[in-house]
């Protein structure tokens, strides 16, 4: 029963393209002990897979906004204290950054990782006990598996599996059905798709019989979400919704349509028709992946966002026209 501790801190859509991970290794060690270090804030979404035994969490977003605060201090010593308690047959890190593998060297037990050549961050291979060539022009899910099954040795399984299984509870009480979930919000301005854009969208969704719910994250995404549900028929701006929470929203979701962000890939990986929109990036290496034969569609690049009737053509085609 081999003790595996993976390292994938963050972001959303990164944490989610690492959890094929813990399901091929226990297709190959199904009594494997398996730990996570993710940042506090995704630590319930990792914890839904059956397959990790702990989510350890850590706060360097938080920790970076003030370093010398004493409770940070603190909060790290408990995060070594966490980590000294087991010896690890093996640690991956499959995030391939600095941070990650000073994280990684804060383990005790075997650490790989990415060579230089195949790292984000080339100086990250100098802190591990052994490297992998993982070619970088494959997408995120794809080097991740590589990467751990170089490790630990094993063939990659022909299945993929995001092992997702929300608790009991976790889906919307009270919503019109049928929904579609858009996912207008994300980190970066390059990456938004017109408000023009979003109320057209919608108002042929609800031609379609379909209601629109615009979850947020922040005051100025309410906002966005108040003023788009506001050109729109049956439209539900939901309150403040944790990361479970928003799971669940999706997982029940008719269809989810959604700019480049975290939780357009968690809605493909929860197994939703997915249609995603790429304004500001190319989705070739992190676009929306899901196993083969998901119904999800990646539209625009760097330079071209998708038009409307293009998004609405591949809702068609993925979600099966008009609601009943």
């Amino acid at each position: 029963m081999p003790n595996i501790l993976l390292i994938k801190t963050s972001s959303l859509g990164d944490v989610v393209h690492n959890l094929p991970v813990v399901s091929d290794i226990r297709a190959r060690f199904p009594r494997a002990r398996i730990d996570w270090v993710v940042e506090e804030v995704y630590r319930d979404l990792v914890g839904t897979h059956p397959g990790v035994h702990r989510a350890i969490p850590v706060a360097l977003r938080r920790w970076r906004g003030n370093p010398f605060k004493g409770a940070h201090w603190r909060e790290f010593g408990q995060f070594r204290r966490a980590l000294s308690g087991t010896r690890y047959d093996c640690v991956i890190d499959t995030q391939g950054l600095i941070k990650s593998a000073l994280l990684a060297r804060a383990a005790s037990g075997t650490r790989h990782g990415y060579a230089g050549s195949s790292a984000r961050e080339p100086l990250a291979a100098k802190f591990y006990d052994v490297t992998h060539v993982v070619p970088r022009d494959l997408h995120a899910v794809v080097r991740n598996r590589r990467l751990a099954a170089m490790a630990l040795g094993y063939q990659l399984p022909a299945a993929l599996d995001y092992g997702i299984a929300l608790p009991s509870g976790a889906g919307p009480i009270a919503l019109p059905r049928p929904y579609c979930v858009l996912l207008h919000a994300t980190s970066r301005a390059d990456k938004l798709w017109p408000e023009p854009a979003w109320e057209q969208l919608g108002n042929e969704l609800a031609r379609q019989g379909y209601a629109a719910i615009l979850p947020w994250g922040d005051s100025a995404e309410r906002a966005r979400s108040e003023r788009i549900a506001h050109a729109l028929p049956h439209a539900v701006v939901p309150p403040a919704l944790g990361i479970l929470g928003v799971a669940g929203l999706l997982a029940e979701a008719h269809a989810v349509i959604g700019v480049d962000t975290g939780l357009t890939h968690l809605a493909a990986a929860l197994g939703r028709p997915v249609v995603a929109l790429y304004c500001g990036t190319h989705p070739g290496l992190t676009g929306v992946y899901a196993a083969q034969g998901a119904q999800v569609r990646n539209l625009g690049g760097s330079r071209t966002a998708p038009e409307v009737d293009e998004v609405l053509t591949a809702f068609d085609e993925l979600a099966g026209g008009e609601a009943a």
